[in-house]
């Protein structure tokens, strides 16, 4: 099995019945687990330990996991957190994304799509080293082993979903880049009609990339898909 060695991952559970399941099922998948009971535990542990991926509730004791998930994202930019809820709206998964969550859980879903989604984020992890050490398009400069991104001088902060995005675009070479190919390589997995999410990711890159500079860098054409390069 084809499974990241000593990777570590921090589960934030306060069912214990449902916790002990996913301990369980990912111990016995290869994985070294860390398991909170609270938020402030979670907290604790994340501070003193290094992990290699978070599994985040939000309706947790003592700390909300959105709000977690925001001082997570304070101490580690890259650590891929994946939120497990039983808040299934679209403005509840927004809500996530915006914290800071790489992708979003429903409860009750199968323990395996939950392996398939860990084992994607530890890989994705490893990719970068594979490719161009930096990419530049115009004034925009995507720093691969540092994970960082600067327009014009300015450093841009993306969550690591985000960054994800935006270097599949980068690396396509102006590309265009359907939506079929952006949920199989960004999410791993096949969206089929819900591609709402993906919309909303490029409405966040826009914000960041696009919106307080002149020059827009990444374009849309229609029935097509995204694509990013200097207009013109």
């Amino acid at each position: 099995m084809d499974t990241p060695a000593a990777a570590r991952i921090l589960l934030v559970e306060d069912e214990q019945k449902f916790g002990n399941s996913i301990r369980k099922d990912l111990t016995e998948f290869g994985y070294e687990m860390e398991w909170a009971y609270d938020g402030r535990a979670a907290e604790s542990l994340f501070r003193a330990n290094r992990f290699d991926l978070v599994l985040l509730d939000i309706n947790l004791p003592h700390t909300n996991g959105l709000e977690l998930c925001r001082r997570f994202r304070d101490k580690d930019s890259d650590v891929p957190i994946i939120m497990l809820t039983a808040l299934g709206e679209l403005e509840d998964k927004m809500e996530a994304f915006r914290s800071g969550a790489d992708d979003y859980l429903v409860k009750p879903f199968h323990l395996t799509e939950l392996q398939a989604r860990v084992k994607v984020f530890l890989k994705r992890r490893q990719v970068d080293r594979y490719y161009d050490d930096k990419i530049t398009v115009g004034d925009l400069e995507i720093d691969f082993p540092n994970k960082s991104v600067h327009r014009a001088g300015q450093a841009l902060s993306l969550s690591a979903k985000e960054f994800a995005l935006l270097s599949l675009l980068a690396r396509s070479r102006g590309r265009v880049v359907s939506k079929q190919e952006i949920a199989e390589k960004v999410w791993d997995m096949d969206f089929g009609a819900s591609t709402n999410t993906i919309e909303v990711y490029i409405n966040f890159l826009r914000n960041k990339v696009d919106k307080p500079f002149e020059q827009k860098l990444i374009h849309t054409k229609p029935g097509f898909g995204y694509f990013l390069k200097i207009a013109g």
